[in-house]
């Protein structure tokens, strides 16, 4: 019975990394056009999630946990907009690092692996109430 409650504790770990990791992802999405607005100022810097490994020691077994939230250092993108506020003297705008189908990509595999972890307690919950079931 201990390995079925120490599964539940696994996938809810998995559960909330691949929680944050979704927030994270739909910020992202959420400022995909969220330019700067002055001259030398930086637009939005898309977030990524890094995950670690965590020995929990009261089950004996690895869990997967957030390890942090960091921005992405890739290049800004460049659009040729005169008469924004923030375009630079060449009159380009620099537009945040964030390519919305990789975002969507990312969502999906979150998501998936959200409701994976989902599936797991739900099954080892099914388990847990047959085995009631057959004791009485």
């Amino acid at each position: 019975m201990d390995d079925l409650f120490s599964g539940v504790k696994i996938s809810t770990a998995g559960l909330h990394a691949q929680g944050v990791r979704m927030r994270t992802i739909s910020e992202n999405l959420a400022n995909a056009d969220s330019l700067a607005r002055s001259p030398g100022t930086l637009p939005y810097r898309r977030k990524v999630v890094t995950f670690k490994n965590v020995l929990d020691r009261e089950m004996g077994a690895n869990t997967v946990r957030v390890n942090r939230v960091t921005t992405d250092q890739a290049d800004f993108g460049k659009r040729f907009d005169p008469t924004h506020p923030a375009a630079d003297r060449d009159g380009y705008v620099l537009t945040p690092n964030v390519n919305p189908l990789v975002e969507l990509m990312d969502m999906r595999e979150a998501q998936r692996s959200y409701e994976a972890n989902l599936t797991a307690i739900n099954n080892t919950k099914a388990i847990i109430q047959r085995t009631v079931e057959l004791l009485r």
